[in-house]
């Protein structure tokens, strides 16, 4: 009979119970849905790593002799190391490819991971094992023959196999942040396989522990012979993945926790008052014998099932679904040999937790009236006694309309409610804030480095050979400025850190900025640092810092003139005459001018335009603005099952106060009027309230962008508009939604006490 009882019950509120279906559908679905994407990926690289026995660390020398390595070996007793010979190569097609050649010795540490072909044969001289998706893009394949073409020598070889590298999961490119694999691949060969006496560069190195350890203990066995140590952590491809990753999971969980938080405090309200709305229906199964504690498992059963099945249905649907919004653009980025959907336990303590809250919720809902004896819980329950307050008692209080005096009479006497809804709208408000805010900052960061730092249209890619008088010539041809960008190695109190390095003269065309994005000067004497890479280091305006160019060993200190603002690229900015003061060689890798350059030069191996750059920008961000923009969409539609659910509650609580304003002679209209005064103040509280909440959680995601970015941080007007504006018209309309309740609304029933 029960069973029954509550079927009929979901049925005759079924407005009430979907809202409690669907709000914990949504919250597990989101949370588990990006928890899915993220941790798949994070395992499927993981995976990848361990398959291939990724390198803990890569040691880059000029001499890494054998004398080196056995030092290197004898670090301790789980040390392994491998060396290989890694130099930059042309490809011998139309468009003179870079391809990176790794010479190895065992193929041990960062295993070429095969996909099709044979394995890496360490005897055969005559087989290169290449990069698939640069195969692909070339039509390569297994049997084919390639060359190479390096400091003045042609290699000739067959390609015996294709597949990846795990050091290569995000290509780094000299030409663009998105890489083209027609433009740019790699190779791993059989050091027998070079032509020439090789000379390795580079030591693979496998340990346990702390890698900053690991760094000291390798200063004191081989002092200054190595000109750079990269920790796992570190490496370009590594950390970027890792940053990519961050993002999303932080993203991942703040957004679901809110929608969970608002959902299990509406779930709290919803049961409450429908069990509230039920105390005659109570009073009367206690008074045909049925037992308190039937009768409180019976209620706490209604929300079970429902959060059970919202919640069981968004554990299935949310990883199944989301990771595949996003699949596409993490692939168009990233490689890796399989994408695959992870599965975590929180996924399932979270839905767990949300069927425990639903059943405290009802739990404290029926506690309460099974406390009371059957003749007083079949009568409806006493309305509250309205007590006159200090603004009620004030001559203010006159001078308010009917519509004011009689929502705020009617909000204090129902706070719960009332503050559900301000609660409610908060946290919708902040979700909303928040998305924009995001959008804003990618599209903010892309215009600061695009607009207000770079203000070229071509930038030439200097090639590796070009001759100075080369450049100059072309310098000038293109009315253009040189510049000379590289990676560096900070040592900071015992900090190591890897950054960016630029050099460049005073120009128009690439101007540094500050913090507000205003042009900033770079100092003759000394150097300049990002102010992320400052924060990093903890380092300051008149501090000295240490540095080298990554393959180049010599060590120089320099003192920090001025600290700059740039969104993409942390590490120092110094001019050449100063970069040549400090003994080193200036040596331009690109020209930058306003000139729409379409001309093919000698010395030159790629043109880029300022447009690609902005295209391959939006590219490497569209995974994160897919993100955003499935975030908005969720919040825009808890918004609205928020605010139809409370109203609806609220509708049902004073349905007898509005039947009775109906008999008295208000019309529809006006008691329209009225309920959605008292909506539009709590949204507009809810509103202001979510605002902050809203900062902070943008705060919260772009912190978590990693070393590499500084995000701007802002709430623009088109941001609080737009938040505002999507706000207020759910608000609205779903106040219009119970303007039809209203005029069916029958005022004998709704007036008539126990009969």
């Amino acid at each position: 009979m029960l069973s029954k009882k509550m079927i009929r019950d979901i049925k005759n509120h079924k407005s009430q119970f979907l809202s409690i279906f669907l709000m914990a559908f949504l919250g597990v679905f989101v949370f588990a849905g990006i928890g899915g994407e993220y941790t798949g990926f994070e395992q499927s690289v993981n995976d990848y790593y361990d398959a291939t026995n990724l390198a803990d660390g890569w040691i880059y020398s000029s001499h890494l002799d054998n004398s080196t390595v056995d030092k290197v070996d004898n670090l301790s007793a789980t040390t392994a190391s491998e060396r290989q010979l890694v130099i930059n190569s042309v490809g011998d097609f139309d468009n003179d490819p870079d391809v990176t050649l790794h010479f190895v010795e065992n193929n041990d540490i960062s295993k070429f991971y095969l996909v099709e072909g044979k394995d890496v044969d360490i005897d055969d001289e005559d087989g290169v094992w290449l990069d698939k998706r640069f195969a692909d893009a070339k039509h390569l394949n297994v049997g084919d023959n390639i060359s190479f073409s390096v400091n003045g020598l042609t290699i000739n070889k067959e390609i015996k196999g294709l597949g990846y590298s795990p050091e290569n999961v995000y290509t780094p490119s000299d030409t663009s942040i998105i890489t083209d694999f027609n433009k740019t691949g790699y190779a791993y060969l059989s050091y027998k396989a070079f032509p020439a006496q090789i000379q390795y560069n580079v030591l693979l190195v496998d340990f346990n522990g702390n890698p900053n350890d690991y760094v000291a203990d390798l200063d004191s066995v081989i002092g200054g012979n190595y000109s750079s140590f990269v920790k796992q952590a570190d490496h370009q491809s590594v950390s970027q993945f890792n940053e990519e990753l961050d993002q999303h999971k932080m993203m991942g969980d703040i957004f679901p926790v809110v929608f969970i938080l608002i959902a299990v405090l509406t779930l709290l309200t919803t049961m409450a008052r429908i069990i509230n709305h039920q105390r005659t229906q109570i009073g009367v199964l206690k008074a045909v014998g049925f037992k308190d504690r039937t009768i409180m498992l019976h209620y706490i059963s209604y929300g079970f099932w429902l959060v059970l099945a919202g919640s069981i249905l968004g554990l299935i649907l949310g990883p199944l679904t989301i990771p595949k919004l996003f699949l596409e653009s993490m692939q168009a980025v990233y490689t890796l040999p399989g994408w695959n959907v992870g599965y975590s336990i929180s996924f399932v303590i979270v839905a767990a937790l949300m069927v425990g809250v639903s059943l405290i919720a009802s739990y404290w809902a029926t506690r309460s009236i099974s406390k009371e004896n059957p003749a007083n819980s079949i009568r409806p329950k006493s309305p509250k006694v309205a007590v006159s307050g200090l603004l009620e008692k004030s001559k203010i209080w006159k001078k308010f309309s009917f519509n004011a005096r009689w929502n705020y009479r009617d909000a204090k006497r129902n706070r719960t409610r009332s503050l559900m809804t301000i609660v409610g709208v908060a946290g919708c408000t902040a979700l909303l804030v928040s998305a924009f805010g995001m959008y804003d900052g990618m599209n903010d960061l892309r215009d600061w480095e695009y607009e207000d730092i770079n203000h070229y249209s071509s930038k030439l890619i200097v090639d590796n050979d070009a001759s100075i008088s080369q450049i100059n010539s072309i310098t000038d041809e293109v009315k253009g400025t040189q510049l000379m960008e590289g990676r560096i190695e900070f040592d900071v109190n015992d900090h190591r850190d890897s950054g960016s390095l630029l050099v460049l003269n005073k120009s128009s065309l690439v101007t540094p900025t500050d913090n507000h994005r205003n042009p900033t000067e770079i100092p003759d004497d000394g150097v300049s640092i990002s102010m992320k890479m400052a924060d990093n280091l903890g380092v300051e305006k008149g501090d000295t810092i240490k540095w080298h160019i990554v393959g180049n060993d010599k060590w120089v200190s320099t003192k920090v003139s001025s600290i700059h603002a740039d969104p993409i690229s942390q590490g120092l900015i110094m001019t050449p005459d100063y970069f040549e003061d400090l003994g080193l060689n200036y040596t331009p890798t690109s020209i930058v001018t306003s000139q729409n350059v379409t001309s093919d030069y000698n010395g030159i191996k790629a043109v880029n335009t300022l447009d690609t750059a902005v295209s391959n920008w939006n590219e490497i961000s569209e995974s994160m603005l897919s993100m955003v923009s499935i975030l908005i969409f969720f919040a825009a539609l808890l918004a609205v099952i928020v605010l139809y659910n409370l109203g609806l509650l609220s509708f049902t609580e004073i349905e007898r106060e509005i039947a009775t304003l109906k008999v008295i002679g208000f019309e529809t209209n006006n008691l329209r009027k009225l309920l959605l005064t008292q909506n539009l103040w709590f949204t507009s509280m809810g509103f202001v309230l979510g605002i902050p909440f809203g900062y902070l959680l943008m705060k919260s995601m772009t912190d978590s962008a990693g070393p590499s970015f500084q995000f701007p941080i802002t709430l623009s007007p088109g941001n609080l508009m737009l938040s505002f504006i999507i706000t207020f018209s759910l608000s609205i309309v779903v106040n219009l939604m119970f303007s039809g309740k209203i005029r069916k609304l029958n005022m004998v029933e709704s007036l008539k006490g126990v009969e």
